[in-house]
């Protein structure tokens, strides 16, 4: 079969195969050409916004959310049910995604598996104003706690409650509270601050590919920058102190600095047993985390009252107390000695950090 002959049955086969398909859709005219129309949807209307997330993997329903703030709509997804006033397309587009793809991080934090059967709920608003209007209803006389949230957002109530402060710190915040969500509903002890706040730092920074968010604790500049600054100015908070501090008790003072330590350092504590030397604590921690999920810790009475009942506030006392006693059972009764091996990880962390200019 010489070269001309295959390319002409080449040419021949192709034509049958594309004519059969045009003739099995429709689309073959024997005058005219066939032609294809894309009508592009009306995204600047709720309706036709709708439809257009609804056409994304991860979101199962989107359907009018009524509110007294005007326009909104909920988007469910397999996991989370999102109520929104805000209607800007690139954060819509990927705050599914977005979610499901923390939850299934939230879930690797411990080496069991975690099922989570009910809706998580967030409520997501175009504005300050109106997350301010509902914080005020929704939290009562703590209102004033949660309003004082500068640019943020909280957990309450089974709920995340936050406002657009721009794509990146909006997802940020979500994926730190969404962690006080998870496991304040498949953990029955609350954990110790220092190790709560620790692991939500670990979900504020995170890049998109090909629409799964993968988090990347690794570049999380809001914290890596405190942590260099808290360590070249020698005020870093022993690792003693650290563990039995409550954030209201640094929040009182008033001092920015001193809540950036506090922050800055539990995200290198929570970093520093799961990583350092090839992650010689994370057996230790893993045990820590999975004693809160199935409320193994060994404690009686009151403690365990505090430690497992929501409604009860959790008080500095408590967690000074008790945070010590559980690290010393779990990662090390000598703790004290970690101090040194802890301030190096410190360093090693923001080795290659530079001031901004």
């Amino acid at each position: 079969m010489n070269k001309l002959f295959r390319n002409n049955l080449k040419i021949c086969v192709l034509t049958v195969v594309a004519a059969a398909l045009l003739s099995t859709t429709g689309c073959v005219e024997t005058t005219q050409s066939a032609k294809l129309v894309y009508q592009e949807p009306d995204l600047n209307s709720q309706d036709g916004l709708c439809d257009h997330l609804r056409q994304l993997p991860a979101v199962k329903s989107v359907e009018p959310w009524e509110n007294p703030y005007g326009e909104g709509i909920t988007i469910t997804t397999k996991h989370y049910q999102i109520h929104t006033t805000m209607f800007e397309l690139l954060v819509l587009r990927q705050v599914p995604g977005f979610m499901e793809s923390a939850l299934i991080a939230y879930k690797k934090q411990l080496p069991v598996p975690i099922e989570s059967e009910n809706l998580f709920t967030i409520y997501l608003f175009d504005d300050r104003w109106q997350w301010e209007d509902f914080t005020k209803k929704f939290t009562g006389e703590n209102s004033p706690v949660y309003l004082s949230i500068k640019k943020g957002a909280y957990y309450l109530n089974g709920a995340c409650v936050a406002y657009n402060i721009g794509r990146t710190r909006t997802f940020s915040v979500l994926g730190h509270e969404g962690w006080h969500q998870f496991n304040s509903r498949h953990f029955i002890y609350r954990l110790p601050s220092w190790l709560d706040e620790g692991i939500a730092t670990l979900f504020e920074t995170s890049k998109c590919v090909n629409g799964i968010f993968q988090f990347t604790p690794e570049r999380n500049l809001s914290r890596l920058g405190p942590l260099r600054n808290v360590l070249l100015s020698g005020k870093t908070i022993g690792l003693e102190k650290l563990i039995a501090l409550n954030p209201g008790e640094v929040v009182v003072q008033a001092n920015s600095d001193a809540v950036a330590a506090f922050y800055a350092q539990s995200y290198a504590l929570t970093r520093f047993l799961r990583e350092e030397d090839y992650g010689k604590n994370l057996r230790r921690y893993h045990n820590l985390l999975i004693g809160a999920a199935k409320g193994t810790w060994p404690l009686d009475g009151t403690l365990h009252k505090i430690a497992s009942d929501r409604n009860i506030p959790l008080t500095a006392s408590w967690n000074r107390y008790v945070s010590p006693k559980l690290f010393a059972y779990y990662i090390d009764p000598h703790y004290t000695l970690m101090e040194d091996e802890y301030m190096a990880f410190c360093r090693k962390l923001v080795y290659n950090i530079r001031p901004a200019r």
